[in-house]
């Protein structure tokens, strides 16, 4: 184990380029192999791409926002004492291990983004306080985490096709979450990967390659010390100063964010979006930093942690673009199709996600793309839907180990570099695979 641990670590550290560049080289790839195996033209294929080069736009806003939103809600005293006081229940590297990787599963079992963040803020935290911990696997530590969110509350998929007038309905008729999130095969996986996680991490922790330079957490700085605002001399104070150290105007517009985040969980039960996530950090954040002055010193430093984001997200629009129009995507789960049986086409569904999650990293995406193909499959032998469905799930969220799109969020709040992590993750991705097709063929 550590022997393979230590290879793919070296590997990723000498061979992985920057996620940037991962994201260009897919680009070329998708390009060639849209030429080659679907007979598409270069010209087709270039409009193709630019196409939908912009569709993943509002997305990309979203998960800005989770930076930044999860920055300004952490660098506040209130977070910090909170993060602070959980961290103390690691006192050793190994303990540290295991309680950032079980609250980071925890926390996306709960919502996606939410985990995201939740995991990469009390990583920092607690490599503070146990700064002998490895600092890169601590992060794919709380990255790991994100394995278990489609089999949790804000998995896309299952929640799509429990909602009635989906545009699967016709064929596969409404699948309640009894049958999805809920039934034997997904808890199994959920609760064994939750169980387990943590002390493949710990073990990791053992087999890694000492001689690959650590970071640690000081890459991450929050403008805890900013107390301009308190400085002020406020004789002098300008009407515009005035208004920007208010503390009443941070507690109004505060309290009226706090009256909608209210008003959406009494109308809509605990529908814990991405949107409202990120509402809930946003005013909190506004709250607990009391001024406008402060919030807005607070939002200047975390906007510069999103610049990965803005960049590649619209290229891995333009990747999905290629792969759904010149039919590169339905080819590849035709494949898998054509190889199955009513007892495996749960496996190889979750196969073949894995791999089309590489070039349509979306759960709804990749819904979109392979459900129209899987399901009438599904029906035609005689395999259970409801299965195959979270096979496509469980596939998008399994190779979101090795897929830098995902980790980029997580990667912006701890500073650290795509490969700094990717070794640690692909052992991940190595052992996840036997519970998964556990799960799925035999519950």
């Amino acid at each position: 184990m550590k022997a393979l641990t230590s290879f793919f670590d070296r590997m990723v550290q000498r061979f992985l380029p920057d996620a940037f560049l991962f994201a260009i080289i897919l680009t070329l790839v998708v390009f060639v192999l849209g030429i080659a195996i679907m007979g598409s033209s270069p010209v087709e294929m270039v409009q193709y791409w630019g196409d939908g080069f912009w569709d993943l736009l509002a997305f990309a806003m979203q998960m800005s926002l989770i930076v930044v939103t999860g920055y300004i809600l952490a660098s506040t005293p209130v977070v910090r004492n909170i993060l602070t006081k959980i961290s103390t229940l690691a006192n050793t590297p190994g303990q540290a291990i295991l309680l950032v990787t079980f609250t980071a599963g925890l926390a996306c079992l709960i919502n996606y983004g939410f985990g995201l963040v939740v995991g990469a803020l009390l990583a920092i935290h607690v490599a503070r306080r146990v700064p002998t911990v490895d600092y890169r696997l601590l992060m794919a530590s709380a990255y790991s985490g994100f394995l278990l969110w489609h089999g949790g509350l804000s998995g896309s998929i299952p929640l799509l096709i429990a909602t009635p007038g989906h545009f699967l309905e016709d064929t596969m008729g409404i699948i309640p979450v009894t049958e999805t999130l809920f039934s034997s095969f997904n808890i199994f996986i959920v609760l064994f990967l939750l169980v387990t996680l943590p002390f493949l991490n710990r073990f990791l922790m053992k087999s890694r390659d000492e001689s690959i330079n650590n970071t640690d957490a000081s890459a991450w700085k929050t403008n805890d010390e900013e107390t301009e605002d308190d400085m002020l001399d406020k004789s002098s104070m300008t009407p515009a100063d005035k208004l920007e150290n208010s503390r009443i105007i941070s507690l109004l517009i505060g309290l009226m964010g706090l009256g909608f985040i209210v008003f959406h969980f009494a109308a809509n039960g605990f529908d814990l979006n991405i949107n409202i996530v990120n509402f809930i950090f946003l005013f909190l954040g506004i709250i607990f930093h009391q001024t406008p002055r402060r919030f807005l010193n607070s939002v200047t430093h975390a906007v510069k942690n999103v610049g990965g984001i803005i960049i590649q997200f619209p290229f891995y629009a333009g990747i999905m673009g290629m792969m759904v129009a010149s039919g590169l995507s339905q080819e590849m789960s035709m494949w898998f199709v054509g190889i199955s049986t009513e007892f495996t086409l749960p496996l190889w569904t979750f196969i073949s996600a894995g791999i089309v999650n590489f070039f349509v990293p979306s759960g709804g995406g990749q819904w979109a793309v392979q459900g129209p193909i899987m399901i009438p499959a599904a029906l035609e032998i005689g395999a259970d839907t409801a299965k195959t469905a979270m096979a496509v799930a469980w596939g998008d969220a399994w190779t979101n180990m090795i897929q830098p799109f995902w980790a980029l969020p997580l990667l912006a709040i701890a500073g650290l570099k795509v490969r700094d992590i990717m070794g640690f993750c692909v052992m991940i991705l190595l052992y996840s695979f036997f519970p998964i097709a556990i799960g799925l063929l035999f519950f």
